[in-house]
């Protein structure tokens, strides 16, 4: 009898979030018409591969037929109308070149600064996770496109419950809501469900500073609620089974995150902590000659990741690796598009990093051989 005969198959569908430059009824259709291009071709390249195979099996889902669209392009549409009409005002004076580029970076960069706002980014988010969470016999792979790739990564951030609220509280160095804690312990949450406006636990400050509800008697009666709260507004465990970012400008608009003062990175090691104990798998993939596809981060072992967020991982599984230098054969003019059209190349690199994420973290040989690869390139 075969391993994992015997569990019934959830549905694993993709979920494709749109990027910048989509607030209008023309760009929805051309990124739903690119999005139904490309996934039964990544579907295909998934259910072949040997290794996403035993993945799947070992995870007991089967892939969607039908891809699944979250479009947040609509939602800064007004405020992008407003920009246009300042532009049209600054014709009168400005030269028509100087209109024009400005015209044309109102139009691409708009979404991206609008969507990296807090007070637009929590909204979206909600309205994401309520799409996941409709369907309860459904995992997720969450594929964000450009400007997608902030809300894929805010997701996780925000609203995969990695917190263990006594370790919390110790990092805050409150040691009556640690004994607290302990005493009455509770499932873990999510970073939206403690938020002063959900879970009421604090407010979360501009530089990632979790300031504690100041009322000892509510924080004590908020947290032994906060289950409640936890299951209204986190995705439940285990529901989102990845994440493929592509072209993606993360770094350029997030590079607090290197900043070792910037306090949320408290919470992105235990998300990484979260990723790597629950299987799931976290995968930046870009083409080389798209001049917004920024690599998220240096490649790291298992070691290495320990080491750099101080947890040792219980039974690690994950995959976290990025894939930024994928030939697409376009110019740099028309990269940052072509992953609809490329995607054969893009579906390939998809499932490659897939692989070659998991042998660079948990393959020592592997390592080896790709440490001695880039010392000769280094050399020559």
């Amino acid at each position: 009898m075969p391993l994992y005969c015997c569990a019934e198959d959830r549905t694993l569908t993709f979920l494709y979030i749109n990027g910048s430059n989509n607030n209008d009824e023309k760009m929805k259709n051309w990124y739903e018409k690119g999005v139904r291009k490309l996934h039964p071709v990544l579907k295909k390249k998934f259910e072949k591969n040997p290794q996403i195979k035993r993945w799947s099996a070992e995870n007991h889902v089967k892939i969607n037929d039908e891809p699944q669209i979250f479009f947040w392009g609509y939602d800064s549409k007004t405020d992008l109308e407003f920009v246009k009409e300042r532009i049209n005002l600054s014709k009168v004076y400005t030269a028509i070149f100087a209109y024009e580029v400005r015209s044309l970076l109102t139009q691409f960069l708009h979404d991206a600064i609008w969507i990296q706002k807090e007070h637009n980014m929590l909204p979206v988010l909600d309205e994401l996770n309520n799409q996941i969470k409709k369907d309860e016999n459904q995992n997720v792979i969450l594929y964000g496109y450009s400007a997608g790739t902030f809300v894929t990564y805010q997701y996780l951030i925000y609203k995969i419950p990695y917190i263990k609220l006594e370790y919390l509280f110790n990092a805050l160095s409150d040691d009556e809501m640690s004994d607290f804690a302990r005493k009455y312990p509770r499932e873990d949450t999510c970073l939206s469900a403690i938020m002063h406006n959900k879970g009421n636990l604090g407010v979360l400050s501009n530089n990632g500073h979790l300031v504690l509800n100041q009322n000892k008697t509510e924080l004590k009666q908020n947290y032994l609620n906060i289950d409640t709260a936890t299951k209204l507004y986190c995705a439940p465990k285990g529901k989102v089974k990845g994440v493929v970012n592509f072209a993606s400008p993360l770094p350029l608009f997030y590079s607090d995150l290197g900043d070792k003062n910037y306090e949320l990175n408290f919470y992105t090691k235990y998300m990484f902590k979260y990723i790597m104990e629950n299987g799931m798998f976290f995968l930046t993939v870009n083409f080389r000659e798209d001049p917004l596809g920024f690599p998220s981060s240096q490649n790291f072992t298992l070691r290495q990741y320990e080491k750099l967020t101080g947890i040792t991982f219980k039974n690690p599984k994950g995959v976290i690796y990025d894939n930024s230098k994928v030939w697409s054969r376009r110019s740099a003019l028309l990269a940052h598009t072509s992953y609809w059209s490329a995607r054969n190349v893009f579906a390939k690199a998809v499932v490659q990093s897939f692989v070659n994420g998991s042998k660079y973290l948990y393959d020592d040989n592997y390592q080896k051989r790709k440490k001695i690869k880039m010392d000769k390139k280094q050399k020559s």
